[in-house]
This record gives structure tokens, sequence and C-alpha cells, in this order.
């Protein structure tokens, strides 16, 4: 008979590595609170239109990537590709701007793309993300950055690059567009397929092709091309990581793959994930809002995968703290032990331990082995001996103390005996 397997670019998380995910995430959700940033869960399909229009009809993402479906009601839905156009969608469905100028949130969430499985890069991967929507200030654009570096930095990852760089607004892009244009059309038939489609739709997007990397190093940087304002907006926002001892580094061929970025782009890299170095990145989106039938707001992001987070730390060699022992597992032995082991255990349940106890019917010498296993710090061991005394054999598993406990003082008093050191 055929047996099942996940599907290619997905993966289970099992039960041994949930504690490391448990981890990140509980890092993550810690200094998103620290800067002030609150929680938003979208679903995970919307409708086609969305990305189309908001991620970019040119974007490898919506020509190559996407899970799109027709529905029973003749709808185009489409997997969740990535986290920025349904947060905008939601806020501006619920009023979200309108209630307050500027709204910062965050999430964690599946996103879903069709593509290469390779490490790291899934077809199902889960995306940290984070919104200011709202802000204008290169302050909005600092922080964002500093919330993911500073993130990274309290996993325990090292040697982390922050690069850097501004691609213009739609003032002074245009005149930045005519330059990489002149500039690339001569090399055409150097390029591959896929930049040479690029040139006339979208030519920034050369700059991000990986075929290309050693052709791209000598074109045009948008920092010579920015506008008054930009120019000033991006050395704001310089100074102000400098501020937040937010290191970084100029990179001139750095513009992300969506068509939504104006202004300032970025992304984090780490030598510990191999030539596909980036950890996560984002930008400022000053016209996404409106572009999705919202009123005129600026807004600034990033979305970076947990896969990648696990990847580094893993190749690093970063300890992960285990996940929280067992309190008390409950070795019973007979119907009757058994019996008096659930009232036990529903007692410390709900004093807030947690407790197990054997389903199999096992030997003493095999549950004890299991309690080891499942590392708990204390074994409640009952038997016809301790049923016929009116008392349960509390063991200590560091210590591997042992004293007797009276049923009655084990239920009213639970917190004094496990807390205690046993004697030997």
């Amino acid at each position: 008979m055929a047996k099942f397997q996940a599907i290619k670019g997905t993966y289970d998380v099992m039960p041994a590595d949930a504690p490391a995910w448990q981890h990140v995430e509980s890092v993550i959700r810690a200094r998103a609170r620290a800067f002030g940033f609150r929680e938003i869960r979208t679903p995970e399909f919307e409708d086609t239109a969305l990305f189309v229009k908001g991620t970019g009809e040119a974007t490898d993402i919506v020509q190559k990537e996407m899970y799109t479906f027709t529905d029973k009601g003749g709808r185009s839905l489409t997997l969740r590709p990535e986290g920025t156009p349904p947060v905008i969608r939601a806020l501006i469905e619920h009023g979200a701007l309108k209630e307050s100028p500027c709204v910062k949130v965050f999430y964690l969430a599946p996103m879903f793309r069709y593509e290469r499985p390779q490490a790291g890069r899934l077809r199902q991967h889960t995306q940290f993300g984070a919104e200011i929507v709202g802000a204008e200030s290169p302050l909005a654009d600092a922080e964002v950055i500093a919330l993911l570096f500073t993130t990274l930095q309290r996993l325990g990852l090292s040697d982390l690059t922050l690069r850097l760089n501004s691609v213009g607004c739609p003032a002074c892009r245009p005149a930045y567009r005519d330059k990489l244009v002149a500039h690339f059309r001569p090399k055409l038939e150097t390029l591959c397929g896929n930049c040479r489609e690029r040139i006339d739709r979208n030519p920034l997007r050369i700059l991000d092709c990986k075929a290309d990397r050693d052709k791209v190093q000598d074109a045009p940087a948008a920092v010579d091309s920015l506008c008054p304002s930009c120019a000033a907006h991006f050395e704001r926002v310089k100074s102000l990581l400098e501020a937040l001892a937010v290191p970084y580094a100029l990179d001139k061929t750095l513009v992300r793959g969506l068509d939504y970025y104006t202004r300032t782009a970025f992304e984090v890299a780490s030598p510990h994930l191999g030539a596909q170095d980036a950890l996560g990145g984002g930008g400022r989106y000053d016209g996404l809002v409106e572009q999705l039938g919202g009123d005129p707001a600026p807004g600034v992001g990033f979305g970076a995968g947990l896969e990648r987070f696990l990847l580094a730390i893993r190749n690093q060699g970063v300890p992960v703290p285990a996940g929280q022992r067992l309190d008390v597992y409950i070795a019973a032995l007979g119907m009757a032990a058994t019996v008096k082991g659930a009232e036990l255990s529903g007692a410390l349940r709900g004093k807030g331990y947690s407790c197990e106890q054997d389903l199999q019917g096992r030997s003493l010498k095999a549950q004890l082995r299991e309690a080891n296993k499942l590392n708990a710090r204390y074994v409640l061991v009952i038997g016809d001996d301790e049923l016929a005394k009116g008392s349960a054999s509390l063991k200590d598993m560091d210590t591997h103390g042992q004293r007797e406990v009276p049923f009655a003082e084990l239920a009213n008093n639970i917190e004094a005996y496990c807390e205690c050191s046993c004697q030997g």
C-alpha cells in the first residue's frame, strides 16, 4: 500500500523540533511588544487580484509562484504568497487608519509560493512580518529595520549584515530607470532571458537577478539619482540607524523583488546560510495603500522566514532552550491505582502542573523509562501497597530521592510536595 508523504516543498514540525520553533516565536513576540507592535492575523487565501495589483503583475511571485485556484463560486483565489497586501487590505477594510493615523502591526503566518525547494526556501514557509502604516517619518524605517535586526541578535545570531539602499520615488525613479536602460541595452545579449524581458518592463529588477550578479556591479546607482526629498529621507534613515546602534552597509544593487517599494530598501543577511544568505528584508511602500483602494498613506515593513532563522541558528551552533519539562509522571500499577492516579493527575493539573499518566498498562520499569524519556521532574508511584497505606511514593528524578506522601496531603498541598527537595 502506498504511503502518503508531505507534499514537496512542505514539512512537518515534529514534537522534538517544536521547542526550537516556540523559542523563536517567543523572542519575536517579545521584541514586537517592546517596539509597540500589535499582532494581526489575516486569511490564508485572498482574492487573486489583491496580489496582482498589490505585489505587482510583473513580479516573479505573480508571474510564476502563486498557488491560484477557482473556487466553487467561480472566484479566482490565491494562497497568500506574501504578507503586506493582505495586511493593507485588512487595515482598509476595517477602517484602522481612520481610528488611528499610524498603525504598527506584526504577524507570524504561513506563506505559499510555487518555487524550487532548497534549504531555507520552501513552498510553504512561516513568515515574521511587521508593518508601520501612516508614518512618513524616517524613524518608521529605522524602527522596522531595528526590530528585525535586534530580533535576530536576541536569537543569538552574529555576523549579521544589514544591506541598505534607496530606490527613490515616482518623482526621481523615471530618470534612474532611463539610466539603467541606457546602461544595459548595449549588453542585452549577455544577460539572462529573464533580464532581457525585464529591460523594458521593469529594469530595476535586473539588479535583483541572481544569474547576472557579476554583470550589475557597474550599473548606475539609485542613490546617485535621488531627488532632494528622497536623498534627505535616506540620510535621516542612516543617522537614525546609527542612533539605534544598528550597523549597516550600503548596497547600490539592492532593490528587493516587489514592485511597490519606494525609497528605503533593506535586507539582513547571515554568512551561515550559504549563497542564499538573506534572513529577511523589506522597505518603504508609500503608494500601496492608495493603490489597494484606501486613502493615501505611507507605509514601511519587512518579511522574514522563520525557517531561515532556524537554519542559521543551527548552522551557527547557537544553543536553543529545551522545551518545558514535564512536572509529574504518574506510574500506576493496576486498575485501582490507575483510578487513584487519574484523581491525583486532575488535582495536579488543576494547580497548574503538567502531568502525564501511563496509558498502556506497562510495568513499573517501563513506566520509569518513559518518565526519563519525557524528562519528568517527579514520578508518583502508585501500586497495591501504596493504595493500602493511603500514600504514594514521590520520586525526585534529579536527586533520586524518594518519600512517602499521603494521598490526602498530596491533593491538598501539592505545591509543597512537588517543590520540596525529596529526602533519600
